[in-house]
């Protein structure tokens, strides 16, 4: 067995349930200057920018305080071209290009679905042929999700499932990874069409909240839980926050077919920032 299986076996023994709830139950502990001890040692080892957060670190009580920090309001810019859909997190860029029938790439030579990844084959039906973008978060990356281009909720999905790491080696080699996840599916209506924008959990990442619903993940049910928001919908403007994880994770963003372009020279591997330009709305002829 070499190094490479061996890794990839090992993600499948560890209680990733187990490790999550005890990294959830120490990251929300109150422990005075000891948090702000390890805040510091956090800030050290992953080199994470001090200068652009709001407040002082002193002022985060719990290390889920500092995952989720918010940071000062000129941070991050929002493109204001109408024309423009922009990156919903800091990140690096996984994958992105076009679903192919309904099949989109997850890493070289691993596809999943797109009706598996939203858990509503009505739904995913509209993303035949769409467009996709994968965000991969870090721990040092600024952890809020915002939306790339305005619109207005209608559906909101929690969906059980595994808690794998979401690491680019996981993606690499655990099959479907993004489909098995536990994660939380926000779809929206846009000037464009209709767009998903998907939070995905990971090994000490389960918790997720909306900033209309609050904690969605995790969730006690044991199926999918459906929240409709038909009768009572929430519009945001492009690059509003709607969402942030406790420590990294991934985001995925689907649209429909020829409704965007990607912009010019975006490669996997890229830094992503709020706000910056991402795509752009698809000219009709």
């Amino acid at each position: 067995m070499n190094r490479k299986t061996l890794k990839t076996d090992c993600q499948y023994l560890l209680p990733k349930y187990l490790l999550t709830r005890l990294a959830g139950f120490f990251a929300s502990i109150r422990m005075g200057r000891l948090t702000t001890a390890l805040i510091n040692g956090f800030i050290k080892h992953y080199k994470v920018n001090t200068r652009e957060i709001s407040g002082k670190i002193s002022d985060f009580k719990t290390f889920n305080d500092f995952f989720a920090r918010p940071l000062k309001p000129t941070a991050r810019p929002i493109n204001a071209d109408k024309d423009t859909i922009v990156f919903p997190a800091d990140g690096t860029i996984s994958r992105f290009g076009t679903i192919e029938n309904k099949f989109m790439l997850q890493a070289k030579n691993h596809y999943y679905t797109v009706e598996a990844l939203l858990a509503d084959k009505k739904e995913a039906a509209a993303f035949k042929n769409g467009e996709f973008a994968t965000i991969y978060l870090s721990p040092k990356d600024y952890h809020r999700v915002h939306i790339p281009f305005g619109g207005t909720l209608t559906k909101m999905l929690h969906v059980p499932g595994e808690l794998f790491s979401v690491t680019p080696f996981n993606a690499e080699n655990i099959p479907e990874l993004f489909a098995r996840n536990e994660r939380v599916v926000c779809f929206f209506d846009t000037a464009i069409g209709k767009m998903a924008v998907v939070l995905v959990g990971a090994t000490i990442v389960r918790s997720i909240a909306t900033t209309w619903a609050g904690v969605v993940a995790p969730n006690k049910n044991k199926g999918v839980t459906v929240y409709d928001y038909a009768d009572q919908p929430h519009n945001f403007d492009k690059g509003a926050e709607i969402g942030k994880f406790f420590m990294g994770s991934t985001v995925i963003c689907l649209f429909e077919k020829n409704k965007i372009d990607f912009i010019q020279n975006l490669e996997a591997g890229q830094t992503t920032r709020v706000g910056t330009a991402m795509a752009a709305i698809r000219k009709q002829k």
